[in-house]
């Protein structure tokens, strides 16, 4: 546990240098939160380093076991601390709230319970996006290098037992150097779509936030119509661009940087079955709106059907139209999408593409076996076998993530919310999605559910988050014996 604490302080200290980036816009603005940003970022590394003080002589090698704590303790401390300018710049807000805010804004859910978003100081609204890029990363390293040490993940499945450019194509041997390279991508990523959303005509400001929430799939917007407020169709095909290439593995797009060639997305069977999805959905949402003359032409239809396919499928989240008045059909599965579609070792949340390709393939291979008992058919993934026992843990976790869901939805139908917005809510909080169905729709914000409510959807958003063993494990009489 003390191996653990020092780590924690480490991490609070450092998290305490991420402040700097709002502490300069409130001073560039003057709006007044600057005094409220020292004071947090005084109080995260302060106290982070007060921990690891404390601790320095338990500073060891972390076992796998120590990670799950860390990894639950370490989103759960950033966010309490990330609520604290918060909670100093905006009266009437109450700890759950500001809690829920900042977790959503690590877990790069989008969810959000603040309204008047256009008139928030700047130093606040950036602070909102920031936590969306700083999350969007560690995600990465956590999916990338530091999940597949304690065995959970779904890169732990490519880089073991799955065929594809990421096992042959590892960004570096050390968690350092790989930190280092996706580094270099994300950033690269993000300075592109800063600079393609401020040829389309946002502002500086506005073109940063869309770009940290874009590459992040986070969902943040500094103005309460989100992306309908621009009306461009520039800009909703920019951020389309952004939420696809945040969506594929990060792996693929250092390899792909580094080799200068699109060959890695070629290669990658989870790339090919989330640009063929994502197609099939476009045109068939596309043509339902068409024939339910929701929109008055064909390329009215097909630029929103885009955007929200693409948006809700990435588990952003942005919105330019209520989806949820279109025919029932269109959000359902908008939602359903959001549980598949993204690669692992993405920003994503859900299930992930590679886990929906083994299960299928499982379910393929009974059906054979059903009708030839002898046949020897193993699960393929691009042309390789999946080991059984990868199999099996991939079953473990989708089991894991219905019950979940289910779990979680009747305990928010216990505190009285209707289904479609209790459905809805849980679905967007385990695929850090953002908008739902009912009173947290599209436009709509958290901020109608009681404190209750909003713990339950905090605790869906760490849960997908984190891809649900890490948290529940830490639930288990196993974990606590020694």
């Amino acid at each position: 546990m003390l191996r653990v604490a020092h780590v924690l302080g480490l991490m609070l200290a450092v998290f305490g240098a991420g402040f700097v980036l709002p502490i300069i816009t409130s001073w560039l603005t003057g709006d007044g939160t600057a005094t409220d940003f020292v004071i947090a970022a005084v109080a995260s590394a302060g106290f982070g380093l007060l921990i690891a003080a404390c601790t320095r002589s338990h500073a060891r090698e972390l076992k796998p076991r120590d990670g799950f704590l860390l990894v639950t303790l370490g989103w759960i401390l950033m966010s309490a601390s990330a609520s604290i300018p918060l909670l100093l710049a905006l009266p009437g807000l109450s700890f759950t709230d500001a809690f829920f805010e900042t977790m959503s804004g690590l877990t790069t859910t989008g969810a959000t319970v603040l309204k008047g978003l256009d008139t928030l100081p700047p130093a606040i609204n950036l602070w909102r996006h920031a936590l969306h890029w700083y999350g969007g990363l560690g995600i990465i390293v956590l999916a990338i290098a530091i999940l597949p040490l304690l065995g959970v993940g779904g890169m732990q499945l490519y880089r073991g037992d799955s065929p594809g450019p990421v096992k042959e194509e590892r960004l570096t041997p050390r968690i350092t150097q790989t930190a280092r390279s996706l580094w270099f991508a994300y950033t690269f990523i993000t300075i592109a779509g800063i600079i393609a959303l401020r040829a389309c005509g946002m502002t500086w400001f506005d073109a940063i936030c869309h770009a940290f929430s874009g590459v992040a799939l986070g969902g943040f917007s500094t103005h309460d119509a989100n992306i309908a407020y621009f009306h461009s169709a520039s800009v909703e095909f920019v951020l389309i661009v952004l939420m696809l290439i945040a969506s594929l593995n990060f792996a693929c797009h250092f390899a792909a940087l580094r080799r200068l060639t699109f060959k890695p997305y070629f290669q990658n069977p989870e790339a090919r079955a989330i640009f063929l999805l994502l197609t099939v959905s476009i045109v068939g949402i596309t043509a339902l709106l068409t024939w339910n003359g929701v929109y008055p032409d064909f390329l009215t239809s097909l630029r929103y059907s885009a955007f929200h396919v693409v948006s809700l499928a990435t588990t952003t989240g942005f919105v330019s139209q209520d989806y949820t008045r279109w025919p029932v059909f269109a959000p359902i599965w908008l939602l359903f999408l959001s549980c598949i579609v993204c690669s692992t070792g993405s920003i994503g949340g859900g299930i992930k593409m590679f886990r929906t390709l083994v299960l299928s393939r499982q379910a393929l291979r009974e059906l054979t076996l059903l009708v030839h008992p002898s046949a020897v058919a193993p699960v393929r993934v691009g042309g390789k076998p999946v080991a059984d026992r990868v199999a099996a843990s991939i079953l473990a976790f989708i089991f894991l993530y219905f019950m979940t869901v289910a779990f979680l939805t009747f305990a928010l139908l216990l505190t009285g919310l209707d289904f479609d917005s209790a459905f809805g809510a849980i679905i967007a909080c385990i695929n850090n999605t953002g908008p739902g169905l009912g009173v947290v729709g599209p436009f709509k914000t958290y901020q109608s559910l009681t404190d209750l409510q909003t713990w339950i959807c905090t605790f869906a958003m760490l849960l997908g988050r984190l891809e649900i063993f890490s948290v529940l494990v830490l639930f288990t009489p196993t974990f606590w014996r020694k």
